[in-house]
């Protein structure tokens, strides 16, 4: 029975495990099948998904590459825009390139055509030179040979006269003589002629030979005219004591019709000398090389200078010269609108004096410290146009009426007797002028002082005008001639003494007496010893057409 309750009680319990299990299994059917559900579900949602994020990345890379795309066309294309550019500026580069090359061409071609007319000029001017020297050289050898011709001739009139005579006198011996002519008589006929023309025929070779060596030399007419005809005549006298083979006279005598050998020029002239070609070159003859061409001697030298009318200075309450130019102004100012009648200040500009810009304009330049000089690449001084502030300050003084009248008309021997008149209050003038000024307005009458300067702390500066001797080009005797600068050279300290020359000369260190004891004089050495030469213009070959082109440029800026 127990056994049957137990079989009972399993097949219960197989019953119930069995239901149980079957619960079991539809619960795990229905939990496979809604997971499957889910699982499916779960499928479609991710395939979905996925098609989606595939749709969106498929749509974003379109986009990027289309981008992409756009940015390297953009790219291309400014790239191309650079290359256009760049060759553009290439272009633009190679126009200016070649234009610069064009202008360089045209240079050098307009130079070497310059060159060849320079060359062509300088062959035509030394054609000439030889033919014109060659035609003196001819000339004073048919003199010479007239001169032996008339020698000769006269020697020979003379010897036949004296023929004449002793035949005459034998022909009247024999003629009187009873006994017929032995050949004694005509050898001692013979000898005596032979005694008579001997002597005869010497002094012929005599006089032929100091003919021969006599060298006739002309001076141009300038010389009595700068160092006066007593100084001259008093020079050459030594001079031909010394060289009596050498004979010298002034080209603007009667028997001296010649031209010139040895020429006589101041300051102004030096550049007309020069483009004209009309000096020898003087290095040939000196002991050393000075590294330029000399083509002349300076024989005597003088400073500018600013001279003033004392007494209408005071009339204007001034007590003392200008300093600045400020100062120039305003007493220029004073003077022109006062009531003494005169004109400030004086620029005399015309083309007649060709020391004009140099002493009226060039100098408040230097003075100041500045120059018309400036160094190339290869550091040769080349002449350089004059800052437009230099030209604002003649423009003030045009501008406001305080120049005296006839700029560009009058010379610097007019302005000078102009302000010896009381015409003029201030002038910029040489040393020179000083014992002229004396003689007309006496010693208390003007002053002299530096040049005013604009402030600008440059060295103060000084222009140099001189007195010149050179040879030339177109002598046939330039050795002798050479021979005569030498001997003015060698007397430069006795003319500055005549002429009272300050400096006198530039490399003087020791003032000669009458600067010590002259107050002008004295004045005028202060003033140089403590100032710089100003660099030479006028020894510049360029000078000329240089001075010409600044006096137009002044006449404009001045209508202006």
């Amino acid at each position: 029975m127990y056994i049957k309750k137990v079989k009972k009680s399993i097949c219960n319990i197989c019953k119930i495990f069995t239901v149980k299990v079957k619960e079991f299994i539809r619960f795990i059917g229905r939990i496979c099948v809604f997971a499957f559900k889910k699982i499916k579900e779960a499928v479609l949602y991710i395939g979905k998904n996925i098609a989606v994020i595939v749709k969106i990345i498929a749509v974003n890379v379109k986009e990027a590459i289309c981008h992409i795309g756009r940015i390297i066309i953009y790219a291309l294309l400014k790239t191309f825009d650079a290359i256009c550019f760049v060759c553009e500026k290439i272009a633009v580069i190679a126009k200016k390139i070649a234009k610069k090359i064009a202008v360089i061409a045209v240079k050098i071609a307009k130079k070497i055509a310059d060159i060849t007319i320079k060359v062509t000029k300088r062959i035509v001017v030394i054609t000439k030179k030889i033919a014109k020297r060659i035609a003196v050289i001819a000339k004073k050898i048919a003199e010479r040979i007239t001169v032996i011709a008339k020698i000769i001739a006269d020697i020979a009139k003379k010897i036949a006269k004296k023929i004449a005579v002793i035949t005459k006198i034998i022909y009247d011996k024999i003629k009187d003589s009873m006994h017929p002519v032995s050949k004694t008589d005509i050898f001692i006929l013979a000898a005596l002629l032979i005694v008579i023309i001997t002597p005869i025929i010497i002094n012929l070779f005599v006089k032929l030979e100091a003919r021969s060596r006599l060298v006739n030399l002309y001076l141009s007419a300038s010389g009595e005219e700068l160092f006066g005809k007593d100084l001259m005549e008093t020079l050459i006298r030594e001079f031909e004591e010394k060289n009596p083979d050498i004979h010298l006279k002034f080209a603007n005598t009667a028997s001296a019709a010649a031209e010139p050998d040895i020429l006589f020029f101041n300051e102004g002239d030096y550049g007309t000398f020069i483009a004209a070609n009309a000096l020898t070159e003087l290095n040939a003859f000196t002991e050393y090389d000075s590294g330029s061409k000399q083509m002349a001697i300076p024989l005597v030298s003088f400073m500018d200078m600013l001279f003033y009318n004392i007494d209408i200075l005071s009339a204007a309450g001034f007590d003392h010269p200008p300093k600045t130019r400020d100062e120039f102004l305003n007493y220029a100012r004073a003077v022109s609108r006062g009531d003494s009648g005169a004109a400030g200040y004086a620029l005399s500009l015309s083309q007649k004096d060709r020391q004009a810009l140099a002493r009226d304009v060039f100098s408040w330049i230097w003075a100041s410290g500045g120059s018309l000089f400036s160094a190339d690449e290869d550091g040769v001084l080349v002449l350089t146009k004059v800052p437009a502030k230099e030209l604002s300050f003649f423009g003030i003084l045009n501008k406001e009426g305080l120049l005296a009248p006839g700029v560009f008309e009058t010379t610097g021997e007019e302005r000078l007797e102009a302000f010896a008149q009381g015409k003029t209050a201030m002038i910029i003038a040489s040393t020179g002028v000083i014992p002229y000024l004396r003689a007309k307005m006496g010693d208390n009458a003007f002053g002299v002082t530096t040049i005013p300067v604009s402030g600008t702390g440059g060295k103060y500066t000084i222009g140099i005008s001189s007195v010149y001797v050179g040879i030339s080009a177109n002598t046939a005797y330039p050795e002798s001639a050479w021979s005569f600068l030498s001997f003015l050279a060698s007397k430069s300290n006795l003319l500055c003494e005549k002429l009272n020359a300050v400096p006198g000369m530039v490399s003087n260190i020791i003032p000669g007496d009458y600067v010590k004891v002259d107050p002008f004089y004295s004045k005028a050495w202060e003033i140089f010893e403590a100032s710089v030469v100003a660099e030479s213009l006028s020894v510049k070959p360029e000078a000329h057409e240089y001075e010409n082109d600044f006096l137009e440029e002044l006449k404009i800026f001045f209508k202006k």
